[in-house]
């Protein structure tokens, strides 16, 4: 299974992308557990790429790309914003970071995916989730 779908960069379309992962776990059968972390990581990505990648501009766009086989759900999401370096940001559990309110979905993701990674860019992300149906 696949599917590629492409919005641009305003925070209202994430709704088109909920309604692609609640097709997409519906069409696997994917366990409640499971369902959470897919949904939250991929809003946290796509949200990222919007207002961080892509700042809000409507005329730069966001793809994100589903792909589910032998039980692995892949999904990539890639801005057209100039990258940055996931090494660099701070960890948001660190006492002097509590109480920042940004820098926690690149840490979500990081914990609820089974993996992630960056292209060398830093503007787009593969989030692999394993074992998922139910």
């Amino acid at each position: 299974m696949y599917k590629k779908i492409r919005i641009e960069s305003q925070v209202a379309n994430l709704r088109i992308v909920e309604n692609a992962i609640d097709e997409t776990t519906s069409v696997i059968g994917i366990s409640q557990d499971n369902y959470g972390k897919i949904l939250v990581s991929a809003m946290e990505a796509v949200n990222n790429a919007i207002l961080h990648g892509n700042k809000s501009n409507p005329e730069k766009n966001v793809d994100i790309e589903i792909s589910f086989e032998s039980d692995v759900l892949n999904i990539k999401v890639t801005d057209e914003g100039p990258g940055f370096r996931p090494d660099k940001v701070p960890d948001p559990t660190t006492p002097e970071n509590i109480e920042e309110l940004n820098g926690r979905g690149i840490y979500l993701m990081s914990h609820l995916a089974d993996k992630i990674v960056y292209n060398k860019k830093g503007n787009s992300v593969t989030m692999t989730f394993k074992n998922i149906s139910s």
